[in-house]
């Protein structure tokens, strides 16, 4: 067995500066694109002017702290502990805000459907 780590573990004296970029862990990789990360955020955002726009969804989970996306058209969304959301590709978006830390958990994947599109 290997791969045991802390998914939680936010040492403080390892926290990304605020002026630094976020931390990328790459925790599991599959078939194709799929992809499983931590995100370790220190106040972080998007710089302004500049926009995620991925060729792959993507379904992210705040396991720590709280997060805020915004869009193109203006409107935004706040995560909180637990809260998760999905990001289908070419959706332009950014990170407008980070709390001191945040942990995020994000799954990356050509083909992921919310539960709803399953009929789950």
């Amino acid at each position: 067995m290997s791969g045991i780590g802390g998914l939680y573990a936010a040492d403080p004296a390892a926290l990304p500066s605020p002026e630094g970029p976020e931390r990328f862990e790459t925790l599991a990789l599959g078939s194709g694109s799929v992809r499983v990360e931590r995100i370790v955020s220190n106040g972080q955002v998007t710089p302004e002017g500049e926009w995620y726009d991925q060729d792959w969804d993507e379904w992210v989970v705040v396991l720590e702290g709280e997060a805020r996306l915004g869009y193109e058209d203006g409107h935004e969304t706040t995560l909180g502990r637990g809260e998760s959301l999905f990001l289908p590709r070419g959706l332009r978006h950014r990170v407008t805000y980070t709390s001191s830390p945040c942990l995020w958990l994000a799954v990356h994947a050509d083909s992921l459907r919310p539960p709803q599109e399953e009929g789950v």
